[in-house]
């Protein structure tokens, strides 16, 4: 089956076509990975770490190309795909530089006659299914510490950036990565499925809900560890003594950037009533300076969503609230003179909880908005949700900052511009944003099997 892949901001131009793995295909990725895993894991940690920089450097020498194909397959603006290769390597490298501590045996237990060791091990080969809206970053962030600790990987990108999986692939073959260590398969979700149905050792998963549930299900057939980075939508809470004009870019950036298409981005505004019109006003400040317009062009700010499919979906859920009594602050349309997956930023109020754009998670540029009047309300709200990825609360008072944070149900509280995002910080979610801890000494530990050796003294 051929995947054919489109530039969502140039009409849906079709830019290439790549044969999607068989079963057979993923069969021998995973053979090969297997047969990989032992020598793998017999390097040293430096050894390792080593072959992994290769790869970094084939791809340092092939920037341009990785940011090109990147941009045009999904949207990303093109300074922002150059950004976030030059991101994913300095995160590799605070990974590497981890892992000596993350990975050491400790003594967790002695007295006069015995002592316990708690080792880490690598699971063997590990199941990697990752989204498309980072698509470079997600090499770091999903693979980085399973390759580092001594596990093989077969990686399942998104179907949507199908030529970008090639390229990987073919750049990790230029590198001096052992075959079978890093295996990069294309495919949709068939092909996803076939993968995890394999006999690997663990499973990473990155995406919907949905998509990770069944994805856990098939896991516990064979009760083998799953990881997974699913859904969310994140409140910011706008308290009355937030500054605004010091942290707008903060509120904009974890609603807006990559074009409104992550995870853990601010997805719905709290806000209180004092602070309403000040919010607004600058929201619609905001729109009117941002570019919205061609990913390749070097001034463009926010390119267009992924597919028409995400297209036809925000609009679907954007219709929903405005028959329902949402108002339009700025946007809900399309940008005039632009063909192809393009939305403004858009601004809502009036909103109601049984709109789509509260309870379900709203992957793209728009922004509803509700007041409060008490902490206690705030906090109501924010937990009004099935998700619990992140959280961002704007107060210029740190008490009331940590009794706020201590009550919602999310795994990463971001205040004012003190974003919680980092190589050495756990990343994950409570509720339906899913399972286990990314990044940082837990993720290395997510990643290995933890064995305990007692000892006679």
């Amino acid at each position: 089956m051929k995947i054919v892949s489109t530039n969502p901001g140039r009409n849906y131009e079709v830019i290439g076509e790549v044969e999607a793995a068989s079963e057979a295909d993923v069969e021998a990725a995973v053979a090969l990975a297997r047969k990989a895993q032992p020598a793998w894991a017999a390097l040293s940690l430096q050894e390792r770490c080593n072959k992994i920089r290769s790869f970094l450097k084939v791809c340092e020498a092939n920037l341009e190309d990785i940011a090109q194909i990147m941009s045009k397959e999904m949207g990303k603006p093109i300074s922002s795909s150059r950004d976030s290769i030059t991101q994913t390597f300095e995160e590799f490298e605070d990974y590497m530089e981890q892992a000596e501590a993350a990975l050491a045996p400790n003594v967790v237990f002695e007295n006069d006659s015995e002592k316990h060791i708690q080792t880490f091990e690598p699971r063997g080969v590990i199941a990697a299914i990752t989204p498309w809206n980072f698509p470079f970053n997600n090499i770091s962030f999903q693979v980085g510490q399973p390759l580092i600790a001594g596990n093989t990987v077969v990686m399942k990108p998104s179907e949507e950036i199908a030529l970008f999986t090639k390229l990987i692939a073919e750049l990790v073959a230029q590198s001096d990565l052992p075959e079978g260590v890093l295996v990069p398969l294309v495919g949709d979700g068939s092909v996803g499925e076939m993968l995890v149905r394999q006999k690997v050792d663990m499973i990473l998963f990155t995406g919907s809900t949905q998509t990770g549930q069944k994805i856990t299900q098939i896991a516990a057939e064979r009760s083998i560890p799953v990881l997974t980075e699913m859904g969310g939508s994140a409140p910011g809470i706008v308290f009355e003594d937030a500054d605004i004009a010091r942290t707008i870019d903060m509120l904009a950036m974890a609603r807006f950037d990559n074009t409104g298409q992550y995870c853990d981005g601010l997805k719905r505004a709290i806000v209180h009533k004092s602070k309403y019109d000040e919010v607004l006003k600058t929201l619609k400040d905001y729109a009117q300076k941002t570019k919205v317009g061609d990913q390749l062009q070097e001034s463009t700010k926010l390119g267009p969503l992924v597919a028409k499919r995400q297209l036809e979906k925000l609009e679907s859920q954007v219709a929903d609230a405005l028959e329902k009594g949402a108002e339009v602050i700025v946007g809900a349309k399309q940008p005039d003179g632009l063909q192809g997956a393009y939305y403004g930023v858009t601004v809502l109020t009036n909103i109601t909880p049984e709109m789509r754009v509260w309870h379900e998670e709203v992957f793209g540029p728009v922004l509803p908005i509700v007041t409060f009047e008490t902490e206690e309300e705030a906090i109501a709200l924010a937990n009004d949700t099935e998700y619990g990825l992140g959280a961002y609360i704007f107060t210029e008072d740190i008490e009331k900052y940590r009794r706020v944070a201590k009550q919602i149900q999310a795994g990463n509280i971001a205040h004012n511009t003190a974003w919680y995002f980092s190589p050495k910080t756990p990343f994950g979610g409570y509720k339906k944003s899913g399972n286990g801890r990314s990044q940082g000494a837990a993720g290395f530990h997510e990643v290995c099997q933890i064995k305990v050796i007692s000892e006679e003294k």
